[in-house]
């Protein structure tokens, strides 16, 4: 069944390349509503549905966009997080051009949907079953979706500096993967990186708390790494934002290869554009029960009990 958070909750922060003062509230939304980017700021507020369609390209970050100039950007992690954890409605308020990067990861926005609750609704959820493999590709880097009978994410890198290296992960999102594997995983960018996108008006709220900086096989942010290979990871979590897009669970694996989220939205424009190459289908159960946030809203309960039986005994 679709679902949705059982009540509003607020965050607050900076926009990563804006610098700007950002505060986002994920509110309850009604079945069949989707996600939805609000901007209040504007008079009247203007909506952006979260879907690959309203994407403009960036390399940088995912951005959206009206189709009438008004734009919100870096909505990945968030999106990642709704779709980590199966809400499948929401209303995404944000007074500003930017979402708050907080700690640039999901894991802030995971936490406080699992501890405001997720609530199911009377209606059925249909997902995205890819029929056969669509790939986009851009010099050595591409992207691709193959038929699957849940959502896999198989993702490589290769850095010059040390510090990251060559890296790669396969992970099935089935049941919390995502919470467990993917959410804390930050964003991560070279020393020499900052400097040209700050000299183009770019990562100004970037600080070492809500990003790994590295330089050369020096990790630069206090604490050093979440995960040894906390790079790939977050590169996964972007592709978890970005797939989400979809506007629908996808059934299928994806494949990226020094993939960011300019190509990603071009391979959900291949998939889509291809009629052949997709059919909704309606959710079962035992196909709810591959879906990324299958198990998580009990998982979330049993994790609020555990400190009342401690107390207990």
């Amino acid at each position: 069944m679709q679902a949705t958070l059982k009540d509003k909750v607020t965050f607050t922060g900076v926009g990563l390349h804006s610098g700007a003062a950002a505060v986002l509230t994920l509110h309850p939304a009604p079945a069949g509503h989707g996600i939805v980017f609000r901007r209040t700021d504007l008079s009247p507020a203007v909506d952006i549905p979260a879907l690959w369609n309203h994407v403009t390209p960036s390399k940088l970050c995912t951005l959206m966009d009206n189709g009438a100039g008004v734009t919100l950007s870096t909505v990945e992690h968030v999106m990642a997080a709704l779709a980590g954890t199966g809400i499948h409605n929401a209303l995404v308020t944000v007074d500003g051009p930017e979402v708050p990067i907080l700690d640039g990861s999901s894991a802030p926005f995971v936490e406080r949907i699992l501890a405001v609750g997720i609530r199911r609704q009377a209606a059925a959820l249909r997902a995205i079953r890819v029929l056969r493999p669509v790939e986009v590709r851009e010099g050595e880097a591409f992207a691709r979706l193959s038929p699957a009978d849940h959502l896999e994410i198989d993702f490589e890198i290769d850095f010059t500096d040390a510090a990251i290296g060559h890296q790669e992960m396969r992970l099935d999102m089935a049941n919390g993967a995502f919470l467990r594997e993917l959410a804390d995983s930050r964003t991560f960018c070279r020393v020499s990186d900052v400097e040209a996108m700050r000299r183009n008006g770019l990562a100004l709220g970037g600080t070492f708390l809500n990003a790994v900086v590295v330089d050369g096989a020096e990790v630069l942010s206090p604490g050093g790494l979440r995960h040894a290979d906390e790079a790939v990871r977050h590169k996964m979590l972007d592709a978890t934002g970005d797939l989400a897009l979809a506007g629908a669970p996808l059934l299928a694996r994806y494949t990226g290869h020094r993939a960011g989220h300019a190509m990603t939205n071009r391979l959900l424009r291949a998939l889509f554009a291809d009629p052949t190459a997709w059919q909704w289908e309606r959710c079962t159960p035992e196909l709810e029960d591959r879906l990324p946030g299958a198990g998580v809203a009990d998982y979330a309960l049993m994790r609020a009990m555990i400190p009342a039986a401690i107390a207990a005994e």
